[in-house]
């Protein structure tokens, strides 16, 4: 499997509830695009203090690199971007093939 990692930084002043609509509207999109194979999320709960600010991520899984290639041009995706974007202080993705 292809894993897609996002994590979050948002704008200093982002409502609570801006979040949680962002959140909502990343949730949604594994049923909105077939490619995702899965879907898992969270926020950070280390207790080391590294996270650098970063408090959310969403990890997406993926059958193959053209699943994900389609993933990313989705007009789904691309509206969920669109959306979030003016929130977005820093976000970093990662993206690595799931190994034993």
């Amino acid at each position: 499997m292809l894993r897609h990692l996002v994590m979050y930084v948002w704008k200093p002043g982002t409502p609570a509830e801006k979040v949680r609509e962002i959140e909502d509207a990343f949730r949604a999109l594994p049923a909105k695009i077939p490619e995702v194979a899965g879907f898992e999320w969270g926020t950070d709960v280390s207790v080391q203090g590294f996270s650098r600010g970063f408090t959310h991520c969403f990890v997406i899984s993926f059958a193959s690199e053209a699943d994900r290639d389609t993933y990313q041009v989705h007009p789904d995706h691309q509206a969920y971007i669109a959306f979030s974007r003016p929130h977005v202080e820093q976000i970093l993705t990662f993206d690595y093939f799931a190994t034993a």
